[in-house]
């Protein structure tokens, strides 16, 4: 098992770095670097990813932070609403970001006059960068332990301080390494065959990895995920993504066979 350690923050000087934001921004830096890497190497406009990149992050901290109030803690910040701008002291939901970004990028495709087909490429490489990323900003959430899960002997588990426990954040972080190196391997037999496998299949694989992970949250903690239905809003999340990626492979089936 895992020994038991917690880092929130790291002193450099008068200065007092929160480990959780660090991990997230150096995911940011890095998923950036190889999407920009890809896109220049398949010569695609950089200058086009850097700027849905940037539409995509600002709405997916913004929807991250948003969902992560309304479904998780939202008394808490009616009673301090001063804390709904502390976004560098952890507190986000994966679902609101996805949502988010999701959003700005449907909405960047519009304003810019990008078909679908068009952004396909840019969904891709925006893919692979996106699970290098996702690997390195849940280390931070395994770093400071806010993902914890039920009670359990496996190998992986931690050893919180009222036994060993499976980490969300740690299994999470695992999930986006897993990804990001199946896809980047595959990336250039994927997208021979197509644009959008890497994007689609990826997502895929998350959602239906993710909503059966999250059966192993805690639910005996004060900090457990609140149930809806007796699923957590983000397994509710991760079905509304399947669903949405099996209507857009059925449509494209059905566009496909009309066009024959």
């Amino acid at each position: 098992m895992i020994p038991y350690f917690q880092i929130d923050s790291l002193l450099v000087g008068p200065l007092i770095i929160q480990v959780w934001g660090l991990l997230v921004s150096l995911g940011i830096i890095a998923g950036l670097s190889v999407a920009y890497y890809l896109t220049r190497k398949i010569f695609l406009s950089p200058n086009v990813l850097l700027d849905m990149a940037i539409w995509a992050l600002i709405a997916g901290l913004i929807g991250a932070r948003l969902f992560f109030i309304w479904f998780y803690a939202l008394d808490y910040y009616l009673a301090y609403p001063g804390e709904v701008w502390k976004f560098w002291q952890g507190g986000s939901s994966s679902l609101g970001g996805f949502v988010g970004a999701g959003t700005a990028i449907w909405i960047f495709a519009k304003v810019r006059h990008f078909s679908f087909k068009e952004l396909l490429p840019y969904l891709d490489v925006g893919a692979i960068g996106l699970w290098l990323g996702w690997g390195i900003g849940r280390l931070g959430c395994f770093l400071i332990h806010d993902h914890p899960g039920r009670l359990s002997d496996f190998w992986l588990a931690v050893n919180f301080f009222d036994g060993a426990r499976h980490d969300l954040g740690l299994y999470d972080s695992l999930l986006g390494f897993l990804i990001f190196s199946i896809f980047l391997i595959s990336f250039k037999y994927l997208t021979r065959q197509r644009w959008g496998l890497v994007a689609g299949f990826s997502f895929g694989l998350y959602a239906i990895a993710r909503f059966f992970l999250d059966f192993l949250r805690a639910t005996d903690l004060s900090v457990s995920d609140v149930r809806y239905y007796h699923l957590t809003p983000a397994q509710w999340g991760m079905l509304g993504i399947l669903f949405v990626l099996t209507f857009l492979v059925t449509f494209n089936i059905i566009v496909r066979r009309k066009v024959k």
